[in-house]
C-alpha cells in the first residue's frame, strides 16, 4: 500500500538516512514541496517544483540536481528513475540523469499508460511535477500505515483535496471486498473518460490493487458460502475464479447496459456512438488488466498454463466479452452505417474517413487465436468487415459501369475505370487495412473490367487504325489486371501489323520485281518495324509477349509478301544487295556514326529472314568484290557488320568471310615483299600492278570457262609474279581469275583533247584495246584468234567499248562475226576518267542465278550432314521424328522443305549410311 502526503515526512526505516534539512532550505529550493513514496517495491519522491523558482532553464535543471543529490538513497545517491512532465533538452543531454526508456521497472507505482498518457502527472498552473524512483531497501517488509488516513493523497499545489473513499473490509469478507472492487472499477469504467487527475488516479489504483490481492488470498471463502479452505493454496484458487467470473459479470452487464443506450442510435449517429464506447471501453480495459495484475500473474496464468481454455489475461477478457456481446448485436449495424458511408465518398461527398480507420481498428483487435490467446487473427475482421465491403464494392460498381456504359463511349469508361481503380488504391492507404488490398483488387477487377472485357477488345481494332496509342495504353493497363485479358489483344496487334507490313510493300511494289530498289524495299520493311516498336514500348509497357507477337508479325511480312512472290530468296537478297550499297566506297551520304546506325538497323530486318543462308552466299559475293576491287568504304564499317552477323548467327556463319579479310592482308604483305624483290631487278618499271592471292575454300568465286591470252604488256609481268609465288610457297598452284582483273589505260591518239583520257577497263578491254596500238583496225575472228577468248565473253566486252565510241563498227554497235571495229581518233567524253568496266544485266542475271544454283546445292549438303549427325548420336529413329528434329537444327539457317528432307534421306540410304528397319525406323550404318 502506498502512503503519500504533500509536506509530509515518511515513517524512517532501518538503514535510511534521513535527507539534510538544509537541503529543504536552500535558497533554490525555496518553494517546493516533497512527498515521500512507501510502497513494497518502490522508495522514493514526488516533488513539485515552481515555476517561479525555475525561470530559467539552467536554474530548474540545478534545482533538480541537488533535490536528487539530496534525497537519494545511500549508498548510491542516485535515483534508478527520473521523470519530468515536461522534459527539458538541457536535462536530456546530462551524462548522470538519463530517462529511463521504458516503464517497466516501475510498474507496481505507475500504470502501463503512463508512457503515452499524462494523467499520473501533470503540469499545474504554478508547479512542475517531478518523480524520482528507487527501488525500495525494504522490499520484503512494508512499512505500516495509519489505518486511519485515506489510503492516497497526493496534491498538486493549488487543488483541492478529492472525496474521501471508503476504508477497505475485512479481507475474510468476500462479497463486500467485491462491493468495495466494483466502486473502484466503476471510477475507471465509466469516469476514466471525463479525466482523472494523479491524485484520483493512485487512490484507485491503491485501494482497487490492495483489494484484490485481499480477494484472492483470503484465508476464507466468506462469499462461497462454504467452510473455510484447509489448503491456502486451494482457497485462493477458488476465489481467483470466483473474482475472475464476477470480473465476467460485472462486464457483461455493461456491455449489455451499452447495447441498450445503442438502440436510440443509426447510421452515423451509431457509428460516432460505437467508436467512442470502444475508445472509452479499451482505454477502462487497460487500466482495469493493472488493476487487477496479481489476478492475472497467479490465478490466470496458472489456468493458462494448465491448458485451460476460454481462460485470458484481464484486458483480453473485456475484447472477448466486447465481441460476444455488444460487437455480436450492433456489428451488422456498424458496418452498415460504414458502408453508407463509403458510399457517399464514392459519390463524390466529404466524409470523416477517421471514423471508418477507427471501425476498422476495432474489427481487427477483436481478432483472437482461441488456441492461443496472446495472438491475434483476421477472422473477425475479414468475416464482419472485409467480405461485407467487399460485397458492397461489387454491386455498387456492376450498377455504375453498367450505367456510364450505356451512356458514354468505352474511351470514356475506360478514363472512369482507370479513376475508380486509383480511387480504391488510395482508399486502402487512407483508412482499410492492408489485407484487404488484394480482394479489394480484384473485386474493383472483375466490375470495372472483367464484365465488360469483350467490349474493351472490340474497340482496340479501331484504336489500332487510328493510332489512338494513349487510348490503348490506358486499355492495356486495363486489361493486364484480370487474367488472360490481354491474349485477344495480341493476337489482334499482330494481325494488324502483319496487315500493315503486307500494305506497305504492296505499295512500293512495281510491276517490274528486278526494278525494285534495295533501299526502298528495306526502309518500307524498317518503317514499320519502327512504328510498332515503339508502340509495344509505349503503350504496352514493352511487354515480351506483344513483343513476339511484332516479332511473328515482322517475319510474316518480310518473308512472305508481294516481292517475294517472284522468288523466295528475293527479301534477303535485297537486304544483301542494300547492305552492298551502304558499305561501297561510292556512298558518300552517310557519316561513320549514321553508317553505324543504319547497319544496326538492317540487322533489325536480317533477324527476321528466315532464310539466312541466302543473304549469307549474296553478301560473301558482294564482299569478295568490294574487297578485290577495294571499293570497301572503311575496314572499320566492314569489320562491324561482320561482328553484328557473327554476334546474331555464330562463329560458322562469318568463318569465310573473316577469312577473305585475312586474305587481303596476306595479299597485302605479299605485295610489299613483290616490289622488294624487283627493286634492283629492273631499272624502269612499265606496269604497276597489285595482286591477291585467294584461298580456295573460302572465296565464292568461280575461275573462267573461257580460255584467254594475256597481251604481252601485262603477260611479263604476270609471269614474273608467278615464278615469285612459286619460289616463296612451292608446291601451290595459282588460278587467274581474270573476268576479276582490271586496270587504267592512258591514251594518247585523240585528236580533240589537249589532256589524255584514262580508261578504267576489264582485263579483257585491256587485251582488247592494247591491239589497236599495232594497227587501227581489226576484224571480229582477229579478236576471236588474238584473246584466245570465247564469243559470248569478247561479245560483252566490246558491247561497253562500243557503246561509249572508243572503237567504232559499221553497221551498228553491235559486234558480231565479218565486223571491222576502228580506233576513233575523235573520241570525246566530258570525264577524263572513263569507265568501261560495266557489267551488263545479262551478266548480273546470270550471277544471280549461279549463286541460287549454290544455294540450292549447299542446302542438300547441309540437309544431309544433318541427318548424319542426328543418327549418329541417336542410332536408331523413326522416320517422322528424324524429319522434325532436322527441321529444328535447320531452322536457325533455313525453313527446309519435307520433301527436301525426305530425298536427301533416300540419298543417304542409298550411300549406305542409313538402313531402313522395321515399323518405319532408321538406323544409322557406321
Amino acid at each position: 500500500m502506498v502512503s503519500t502526503h504533500p509536506g509530509s515526512e515518511r515513517n524512517p526505516q532501518p538503514g535510511v538516512t534521513e535527507p539534510p534539512a538544509t537541503a529543504l532550505n536552500s535558497r533554490k529550493l525555496a518553494g517546493c514541496l516533497l512527498t515521500p513514496i512507501h510502497s513494497p517495491s518502490l522508495y522514493g519522491y514526488i516533488f513539485f517544483l515552481p515555476v517561479s523558482g525555475a525561470s530559467a532553464k539552467c536554474e530548474l535543471v540545478s534545482c533538480l540536481v541537488q533535490l536528487v543529490v539530496a534525497f537519494a538513497p545511500p549508498p548510491t545517491r542516485r535515483y534508478s528513475h527520473l521523470f519530468l512532465t515536461r522534459p527539458l533538452p538541457e536535462y536530456t543531454a546530462t551524462r548522470r540523469y538519463q530517462p529511463p526508456e521504458s516503464l517497466s521497472a516501475c510498474t507496481d507505482f505507475l500504470c502501463p499508460g503512463f508512457a503515452i498518457s499524462p494523467l499520473p502527472l501533470e503540469r499545474t498552473a504554478t508547479h512542475y511535477t517531478v518523480v524520482a524512483i528507487h527501488p525500495s531497501p525494504f522490499d520484503k517488509t512494508p512499512p505500516t500505515t495509519n489505518a486511519s488516513s485515506s489510503p492516497l493523497s497526493i496534491m498538486a499545489p493549488g487543488t483541492a483535496a478529492p472525496s474521501p473513499m471508503p476504508s477497505i473490509p475485512n479481507r475474510e469478507d468476500i462479497e463486500a471486498t467485491w462491493r468495495y472492487l466494483v466502486l473502484g472499477v466503476n471510477r475507471v469504467m465509466n469516469d476514466l473518460h471525463q479525466g482523472i487527475d494523479m491524485q484520483l488516479y493512485m487512490g484507485v489504483y491503491t485501494w482497487v490493487l490492495e483489494a484484490v490481492h485481499n480477494f484472492c488470498t483470503s484465508q476464507k471463502a466468506v462469499g462461497l458460502g462454504g467452510p473455510a479452505m484447509h489448503s491456502n493454496h486451494r482457497g485462493a484458487h477458488l476465489l481467483g475464479e470466483e473474482l475472475y467470473h464476477k470480473l465476467i459479470a460485472y462486464l457483461k452487464a455493461h456491455l449489455e447496459d451499452l447495447h441498450e443506450q445503442s438502440k436510440s442510435h443509426t447510421e452515423e449517429a451509431l457509428l460516432a456512438y460505437y467508436i467512442r464506447e470502444w475508445g472509452r471501453y479499451t482505454i477502462a480495459g487497460k487500466y482495469i488488466h493493472h488493476l487487477f495484475r496479481y489476478l492475472n500473474r497467479h490465478w490466470v496464468k496458472r489456468e493458462i498454463d494448465e491448458g485451460k481454455k476460454s481462460i485470458y489475461d484481464v484486458y483480453t477478457l473485456h475484447l472477448v466479452e466486447w465481441r460476444k456481446v455488444l460487437f455480436a448485436m450492433v456489428s451488422e449495424k456498424v458496418m452498415d452505417a460504414v458502408l453508407k458511408l463509403v458510399e457517399k465518398q464514392r459519390n463524390g461527398e466529404t466524409i470523416e474517413h477517421g471514423q471508418i480507420k477507427q471501425v476498422v481498428d476495432s474489427f481487427v483487435s477483436l481478432g483472437l487465436d482461441e488456441a492461443d490467446p496472446s495472438k491475434s487473427t483476421l477472422d473477425v475482421y475479414r468475416f464482419h468487415f472485409e467480405k461485407p465491403f467487399l460485397d458492397a464494392t461489387n454491386a455498387f460498381y456492376q450498377a455504375e459501369s453498367k450505367q456510364f456504359v450505356a451512356e458514354n463511349s468505352v474511351v470514356e469508361y475506360m478514363k472512369k475505370a482507370e479513376a475508380r481503380l486509383a480511387e480504391e488504391e488510395e482508399r486502402v492507404s487512407m483508412y482499410l487495412h492492408q489485407d484487404i488490398a488484394v480482394p479489394l483488387k480484384k473485386a474493383c477487377n472483375q466490375a470495372l473490367i472483367a464484365d465488360h472485357a469483350d467490349l474493351l477488345r472490340d474497340e482496340f481494332q479501331v484504336l489500332q487504325d487510328n493510332d489512338r496509342e494513349e487510348d490503348m495504353a490506358r486499355m492495356y493497363n486495363l486489361l493486364a489486371r484480370i487474367p488472360n485479358g490481354l491474349d485477344p489483344l495480341r493476337v489482334k496487334f499482330e494481325n494488324h501489323v502483319r496487315r500493315a507490313g503486307l500494305a506497305a510493300v504492296q505499295k512500293i511494289q512495281s510491276s517490274d520485281g528486278d526494278k525494285l530498289e534495295p533501299k526502298v524495299y528495306v526502309d518500307a520493311l524498317l518503317e514499320i518495324h519502327t512504328k510498332y516498336q515503339a508502340l509495344v514500348k509505349n503503350a504496352f509497357n514493352d511487354e515480351p509477349e506483344f513483343t513476339r507477337s511484332l516479332d511473328n508479325a515482322c517475319r510474316e511480312f518480310v518473308n512472305r509478301n508481294e516481292v517475294c512472290k517472284t522468288g523466295s530468296n528475293k527479301s534477303p537478297e535485297l537486304l544483301a544487295k542494300y547492305t552492298d550499297v551502304l558499305l561501297r566506297k561510292s556512298n558518300t551520304s552517310l557519316e561513320d556514326a549514321d553508317l553505324e546506325r543504319t547497319l544496326t538497323q538492317l540487322m533489325t530486318v536480317f533477324k527476321y529472314i528466315e532464310d539466312k543462308d541466302v543473304f549469307q552466299k549474296f553478301y560473301a559475293r558482294m564482299l569478295a568484290r568490294r574487297l578485290v576491287h577495294a571499293n570497301s568504304s572503311s575496314d572499320d564499317a566492314e569489320t562491324s557488320m561482320i561482328s553484328k552477323l557473327k554476334e546474331a548467327c555464330g562463329f560458322e556463319y562469318t568463318n569465310k568471310l573473316q577469312r577473305m579479310f585475312q586474305d587481303m592482308q596476306i595479299s597485302k604483305d605479299l605485295n610489299r615483299d613483290f616490289r622488294e624483290h624487283l627493286t634492283g631487278i629492273e631499272s624502269q618499271k612499265t606496269i604497276d600492278s597489285t595482286f591477291s592471292i585467294l584461298g580456295t575454300g573460302f572465296w565464292p568465286l568461280q575461275a573462267p570457262s573461257t580460255h584467254f591470252q594475256p597481251p604481252a604488256e601485262i603477260g611479263n609481268e604476270i609471269e614474273k609474279f608467278s615464278r615469285f609465288y612459286k619460289h616463296k610457297h612451292d608446291g601451290r598452284k595459282l588460278t587467274w581469275l581474270w573476268n576479276l582483273c582490271k586496270g587504267e589505260i592512258k591514251t594518247g591518239y585523240c585528236k580533240n583533247s589537249k589532256t589524255p583520257f584514262t580508261f578504267q577497263v576489264s582485263v579483257y578491254q585491256m587485251a582488247i584495246l592494247l591491239l589497236f596500238n599495232e594497227h587501227d583496225s581489226y576484224l571480229y575472228e582477229d579478236l576471236l584468234t588474238t584473246t584466245s577468248l570465247s564469243a559470248e565473253v569478247l561479245d560483252q566486252a566490246l558491247a561497253v567499248i562500243l557503246k561509249a565510241k572508243v572503237l567504232l563498227v559499221a553497221g551498228g554497235e553491235k559486234p558480231g562475226p565479218g565486223k571491222t571495229f576502228n580506233l576513233n581518233y575523235d573520241f570525246k567524253s566530258k570525264k577524263i576518267r572513263v569507265n568501261l568496266n560495266l557489267g551488263g544485266t545479262k551478266e548480273a542475271k546470270q550471277e544471280e542465278a549461279e549463286t541460287n544454283k549454290t544455294i540450292e546445292e549447299d542446302r542438300k549438303l547441309l540437309l544431309q550432314s544433318a541427318i548424319v549427325r542426328i543418327m549418329k548420336a541417336r542410332k536408331k529413329m523413326k522416320h517422322s521424328q528424324l524429319v522434325s528434329e532436322t527441321i529444328n537444327q535447320i531452322r536457325t539457317r533455313f525453313v527446309p522443305k519435307i520433301g527436301d528432307i525426305k530425298k536427301c534421306i533416300e540419298i543417304l540410304l542409298d550411300k549406305e549410311y542409313l538402313e531402313r528397319l522395321e515399323d518405319d525406323e532408321l538406323g544409322y550404318l557406321a
